[in-house]
């Protein structure tokens, strides 16, 4: 979870420049998630959408095979990533944060479907959002990353 500091998303140039898992962890998630099932490096993967109460922030889009989770911090298992997200805003707010969990049914690649759900599509960034979701995307060994995190969930199972 990343808190911009005032400004920074209001200001192309800043947010830019920011490092990518801030960049993806702090207003183009949603980009990362479209691009991810783009091009799907691995099969059964669909979008999430943790959606904050009415005045609460913490929008956050997620894709998951329903027990492995990705976003900008990598694999994780979904649960986990929920629980770590969840209680990092609720800790930001006296009291009354909450939110509801839906699966992702509109475009994330798509501006009109993007500013619809109160985000920034692709072509109002600095530079190609998508382009450097890619190059992201294409530093993970998903194999590798997604099996260490499933090992996880297996684990915990068995205990």
């Amino acid at each position: 979870m990343y808190i911009a500091k005032p400004g920074i998303k209001k200001d192309p140039v800043r947010r830019w420049a920011q490092p990518d898992r801030i960049f993806f962890g702090n207003g183009a998630c949603a980009i990362l998630a479209g691009v991810f099932l783009r091009d799907a490096p691995l099969p059964g993967f669909y979008a999430e959408r943790v959606i904050p109460g009415d005045g609460f922030a913490g929008n956050h889009i997620f894709v998951t095979d329903g027990i492995v989770a990705f976003d900008h911090h990598g694999y994780s298992l979904r649960n986990r990533l929920l629980t770590y997200f969840t209680s990092g805003w609720a800790s930001r707010y006296a009291e009354g944060w909450h939110c509801r969990l839906e699966r992702v049914a509109f475009n994330l690649l798509d501006t009109r479907d993007l500013n619809a759900n109160k985000m920034n599509g692709p072509d109002q960034y600095l530079y190609d959002p998508i382009a450097r979701a890619k190059a992201y995307l294409d530093r993970v060994n998903h194999i590798e990353a997604s099996a260490r995190a499933r090992a996880k969930h297996l684990v915990h199972v068995a205990i």
